[in-house]
């Protein structure tokens, strides 16, 4: 089956929709020790070692010989008498040389000098001398002077035993791949120096023995530091600059700090409706990694681009931006049935009342008149605008009531129904949906203003209830708005000084409650009052799974929050982004560092902005980095279900120049998309606890922030750094007012205040345009 894949039509250049923060692939030069670096995985073996594939010998060495025809004499002879009796017949024995290497040769030559003379000369001594023999071994008379205990003079003879028999090895070789007699690796027999006894002066010590051929030259413990005028990087123009002093261009050739190699997806921008005629059907993809190729045929392909090497696999040939329908026999639905459900909490601490001026007059309100009036506000103008959005009041204290309409009972779950999640499920999808908001405004306007402050926070509850029933359409939002710590058994925040236990429960609660939420396309926003404590370091997790927003507000900014958060529309559900990468590239900062990365979003809305990081695959040596002056290809897929249902999949590829020139990198590097990268990663870490790790992530970028402003002398990139630094400061600075104490359930890492819970979400969710904006959270 012919797959058409046309590629012009469909591709629209108005939406820039993946952006680089470099012009290239920046490959940090390579030198020398960066070479042995780069096989840092592979398991070396010592140069003092001998070689994997050295053979030993299969037998031990030969036994000592023995004559049967003569006893054996003993080691050490327990009398004097004997030990002068063997001198003597040696003397009159033969000597032969033996084929073994002496490391003393002046030693061995004065020995060989005097066995000689003794040999044929007829001179008799009443007493001879025998030479280092150990104190235990002197001669039995006194008169005389022990042997040795005077300096030897050139008219004395030195002379001493020698083995009876001494075995050659070279004739009798006991292993057929081994030679006890040839030191390893010489290939030959060592041949004893000549006598140098009437040579006047000290005799120079004998060569070394030849290097085994099984070591290498070089050890590998041994790094040469590559010198000042060694030959410059490929991306140096010519031999010439290299002469240059250090002050004009040796910096600029050093490797840069940090990672220039950041990609900026706008998804706000790529998934906004556009008239674009899709391609309908499932694309021809890899079966390994599920990269869109450009085949014209639906085969099954085995290896692609991203999984082989480069050298042998070309890169897809298809449009730079292409789309396909993937459900086109479903029907559409109706982007109108979205729910907007409003969550508010009517606990007993909602009625502490608060200071404000009305005219000239000081008035005190309690807290949920601020944020009834506030509500009202938002129905009078979503009638006004969208009076076809569906909007539904839910509240809770110690019980959860979902409010009705016109013909529609309120209904109220109370006791052990707030404790098991499967009824409150039921109760969601069996309560009806609210009509557009055009029939019910005024109902339920006053169904707002005739609310009342009571009883506990049954927040759990009263969220998964909201989040079933928006599920019924993907696209809903819930906005859940409260002034403290939920304190129903269901998702119970108030326990965790004392509990343990019952704080890591509600932990894996809401965390589930947000995966839930993300995959029936409900958003989830949380509003706090300011001056209370919600841990919304738990809270939030809600919106940080679901694309949502953590705000604390005070009570008479109510309304601004609100309506913020109501403009920020979901345009997309259920959407996962993949990036591919060749092997000789790998993510960083990423759970699982590889050529390829998927990250599951959720709901996306039209001013989200992700980032990711990549740089050169150190760890794996079959594909060897991009040379500079290549071009590596990258692919992005996105797969979403727009507001009607329809599921769709977006493929981009791009084409990179790669270069280890710094210059060239900080000349086209974009110090934005380099800050929101620094902002999100490190939010993302601090939001788990790991401050440090957090700190030790925006340094690294700061620090290539910093030679980028150097290098261009840019007066706007100069003030779009100092924004930065004072959005970045909290993590560095305040670290005390981001975290309350330990965590209980682990001590390793801290849990976070609601100010910088609320601070750290917003910066992992920041944009180019939000992160300029001084933030609003007052530490």
């Amino acid at each position: 089956m012919v797959a058409l894949y046309p590629r012009h039509s469909n591709h629209s250049p108005r939406v820039s929709t993946m952006e680089f923060a470099c012009g290239f692939v920046y490959v940090p030069p390579v030198t020398q020790m960066d070479g042995q670096r780069s096989n840092a995985n592979v398991v070396k073996r010592s140069a003092l070692l001998p070689p994997s594939n050295h053979i030993r010998p299969r037998m031990p060495p030969p036994p000592p010989p023995t004559n049967s025809a003569e006893p054996k004499s003993p080691k050490f002879p327990t009398t004097t008498s004997k030990i002068f009796e063997q001198l003597e017949k040696s003397l009159l024995k033969k000597v032969v040389k033996p084929s073994v290497f002496y490391e003393n040769e002046e030693f061995h030559n004065k020995t060989g000098a005097a066995l000689s003379v003794s040999a044929t000369g007829q001179q008799t001594a009443s007493r001879r001398r025998a030479a280092l023999l150990p104190p235990h071994m002197k001669p039995a008379d006194n008169s005389q002077s022990p042997p040795g205990s005077q300096p030897l003079n050139s008219n004395q003879t030195f002379v001493y035993d020698l083995p009876i028999k001494e075995l050659d090895l070279n004739t009798q070789p006991w292993d057929p791949n081994y030679l006890y007699s040839i030191p390893e690796g010489t290939g030959g027999e060592v041949k004893l120096p000549e006598n140098t006894t009437t040579v006047a002066g000290p005799t120079p010590a004998p060569a070394l023995p030849p290097r085994p051929s099984f070591m290498k030259s070089m050890p590998e413990y041994l790094v040469l530091i590559p010198s000042s005028n060694s030959a410059p990087s490929s991306s140096q123009k010519s031999p010439s600059t290299s002469s240059l002093s250090n002050s004009d261009g040796s910096a600029e050739k050093e490797p840069l700090p940090g990672n220039p190699n950041v990609v900026l997806v706008s998804l706000g921008k790529l998934l906004s409706e556009e008239r674009v005629q899709p391609i309908v059907g499932k694309p021809t993809s890899c079966s390994q990694c599920g990269s869109v190729l450009d085949s014209c045929y639906y085969n099954v392909v085995n290896k692609c681009h991203f999984c082989g090497t480069c050298e042998s696999t070309s890169p897809p040939s298809i449009a730079p931006c292409i789309n396909f329908l993937l459900n086109p026999d479903e029907k559409p639905l109706c982007a109108a049935d979205a729910l907007l459900l409003f969550c508010i909490d009517t606990s007993g601490s909602m009625s502490i009342t608060s200071q404000v001026s009305v005219g000239e007059q000081l008035v005190h309100r309690s807290r949920l008149q601020f944020v009834q009036e506030a509500v009202i506000q938002c129905v009078q103008r979503l009638s006004e605008q969208r009076p076809d959005v569906r909007v539904g009041l839910i509240t809770f204290n110690h019980q959860v009531t979902m409010h009705g309409h016109d013909n529609v009972t309120s209904h109220f779950l109370s006791g052990d129904e707030l404790t098991d999640s499967n009824r409150l499920k039921e109760a969601a999808a069996s309560f009806p949906s609210p009509p557009p908001l055009s029939q019910t405004k005024d109902f339920l306007q006053g169904q707002v203003m005739g609310l009342s402050e009571s009883g506990t926070t049954a927040l759990g509850p009263a969220a998964l209830l909201a989040i079933a029933m928006a599920s019924r359409q993907p696209g809903s939002n819930v906005i859940v708005c409260t002034d403290g710590k939920a304190n129903t058994e269901l998702g119970n925040l108030e326990m965790e000084d004392n509990d343990a236990h019952s704080l890591l429960s509600s932990t894996i609660f809401y965390q589930e409650l947000g995966e839930y939420a993300a995959k029936q396309g409900v958003t989830v926003s949380v509003l706090s009052i300011e001056g209370t404590d919600c841990r919304l370091d738990e809270l939030g997790r809600l919106a940080d799974r679901t694309g949502g927003k953590v705000v604390i507000s005070s009570p008479n900014r109510l309304h601004p929050e609100f309506e913020q958060i109501i403009d920020n529309r979901t345009t997309a559900t259920h959407c996962t982004v993949t990036l591919l990468l060749p092997k000789s590239l790998r993510m960083r900062g990423e759970k699982e560092s590889g050529h390829r990365v998927i990250r599951e979003l959720g709901n996306v809305a039209p001013d989200t902005e992700i980032t990711f990081q990549f740089g050169v695959n150190e760890l794996d040596t079959e594909a060897s980095a991009p040379a500079p002056g290549s071009r590596v290809c990258i692919q992005l897929l996105i797969r979403y279900r727009q507001r009607n249902g329809e599921r769709m999949l977006r493929v981009i590829t791009a084409n990179r120049d790669v270069t280890d020139d710094s210059s060239a990198a900080l000349s086209s590097l974009s110090l934005a998309i380099i800050q929101l990268n620094s902002s999100q990663a490190s939010a993302a870490l601090a939001v788990r606890g790991r401050i440090l790790d957090a700190r030790r992530e925006g340094e690294l970028q700061r620090k290539l922030i910093e030679r980028a402003i150097e290098y261009n002398h840019s007066a706007q990139d100069q003030q779009t750094y100092q924004e930065w630094v004072l959005t970045m400061e909290p993590i560095y600075n305040n670290i005390h007012s981001l975290t309350r104490r330990q965590s209980v359930i682990s001590d390793s890492q801290q849990s976070l205040t609601d100010a910088g819970a609320a601070l750290l979400y917003t910066m992992k969710h920041s944009n180019r345009k939000s992160i300029t904006l001084k933030n609003k959270v007052k530490l």
